[in-house]
């Protein structure tokens, strides 16, 4: 008798739904872990220390006061006819201007790290010009001298550079103007006739430069300075007229705006630093009104800037040595982030701020 096995279907239904729950109970699980884990995650989000973006390190717009280079002191012609086609100097972090012969100034630009591509018109030495080249340890940049100048190259170990018209520089012959006053050179030209010339600078900068803005208003002794007049003679007067909206002082040669022959803009300053030396005429043998100046020893001046004015003293113990500036307080001077013109005006002319 052969025995049938009864199919029984009971023992395969209980397994099917063994085998569900066990998929069911996976499937929560996971979605319980993966809200869990979002949950986790977005706590750690929020409980998450936030460290904000740390401010950009400020540096100074003038100068790099981590660069080591010796800067180019150029002579700048400033005879009323060369004035228009004065060019580059919005690139020079410091300007001087002092009396020469004649009752005419001349200027001495200094360049650190710059491009400028076309700079001048480039005239001769005087001696007292190369004490300021000294006190920046500049290279000096001219084209003539006068006998006192050459004297004092040579005496005072003066590194310089003397522009031509090919290698060191060009005249520029469409400008109708006497020859003398046609020549301009480059920083390209001047590095290209440094030869063997230190070009590693052995001082500090001249100045202490702030980064952030001054507010000169607080200061002992503090004047309003929205109007500066700067008289040299009868025939050089300058002028400047703060800018409220830009923060800089606007120049004027004369009651005409100082601009660049390229760019036509006018010229601005963001510092001026302004006072007085003895000056009288050499007793040479040439009779060419060649001048000299006071301008070792102490003497009291302005520092202008963001349409204020504060005294200072000045002090200059050598003509090697760096012009000393100091508030009335005794603190050193520390002038804003910008370029600064330096009057040395003759003494007993008119100064006018308002």
């Amino acid at each position: 008798m052969k025995l049938k096995f009864k199919k029984n279907k009971k023992p395969i239904f209980i397994i099917i739904c063994i085998v569900a729950l066990l998929a069911i109970t996976a499937s929560i699980l996971w979605v319980s872990g993966v809200f869990a884990s979002d949950k986790d995650n977005t706590e750690n989000n929020n409980n998450e220390e936030v460290v904000p973006n740390e401010p950009e390190e400020k540096t100074l717009q003038i100068v790099d006061t981590n660069s080591t280079s010796r800067p180019y002191a150029v002579m700048i012609n400033n005879i009323n006819v060369a004035r228009p086609l004065q060019s580059g100097l919005q690139d020079a972090y410091i300007i001087y201007e002092i009396i020469v012969e004649g009752g005419i100034t001349r200027y001495m630009a200094l360049f650190l790290d710059q491009d400028t591509e076309r700079i001048g018109s480039i005239r001769s030495a005087r001696h007292y010009f190369l004490d300021y080249a000294l006190e920046n340890d500049a290279i000096y940049v001219h084209h003539g001298q006068s006998p006192q100048a050459q004297s004092d190259f040579s005496r005072l170990d003066v590194d310089r550079i003397v522009v031509d018209n090919s290698k060191t520089g060009w005249r520029d012959n469409t400008l109708n103007v006497a020859t003398e006053h046609r020549l301009f050179t480059s920083i390209e030209k001047l590095n290209s006739g440094l030869g063997n010339i230190r070009t590693e600078r052995d001082n500090d900068l001249l100045l202490n430069y702030s980064i952030d803005e001054l507010d000169l208003s607080s200061y002992v002794g503090a004047i309003p300075a929205n109007n500066v007049t700067i008289k040299y003679s009868g025939y050089i007067t300058n002028t400047y007229e703060y800018d409220s909206e830009s923060g800089v002082y606007k120049r004027f040669v004369n009651g005409e705006e100082h601009t660049d022959y390229i760019t036509k803009e006018q010229y601005t300053f963001k510092n001026i630093i302004t006072y007085q030396v003895d000056n009288y005429t050499l007793n040479d043998g040439e009779n060419k009104g060649r001048q000299d100046i006071e301008n070792i020893g102490e003497g009291t001046g302005y520092y202008i800037s963001g349409g204020y004015a504060v005294p200072i003293t000045w002090e200059k113990s050598s003509r090697t040595s760096q012009t000393k500036y100091y508030l009335e307080n005794g603190e050193e001077l520390v002038v804003n982030d910008g370029n600064t013109f330096i009057q040395i005006q003759p003494e007993g002319q008119t100064l006018t701020i308002e």
